[in-house]
């Protein structure tokens, strides 16, 4: 699922699936289920580490099509997201 050039593609609501998964819907229909734990466990950065604290990861927000923690703190491209890759 690759997302068309100059599309205008935005995250409708997300569903928490447990661990550190969520399962996203996009605008056009499509859904992913993505898994952040192995983007979490690679970083060597404390600030995206934090995110391991399950009560921390599971306070996101879904504001104006984008996918966010701690008011922009922590946010992914829509576009990779909806390739599935971090």
């Amino acid at each position: 699922m690759i997302l068309p050039e100059n599309a205008l593609i935005d995250i409708t609501s997300v569903e928490y699936m447990g661990a550190y998964r969520l399962h996203l819907f996009f605008s056009d229909g499509k859904d992913r289920l993505i898994d952040f734990e192995p983007f979490f466990r690679r970083s060597l950065n404390p600030l995206i580490r934090k995110y391991l604290d399950l009560n921390r990861f599971q306070i996101f927000t879904v504001q104006y099509g984008d996918l966010f923690w701690d008011d922009y703190d922590l946010c992914f491209p829509i576009a990779d997201l909806y390739e599935g890759g971090l």
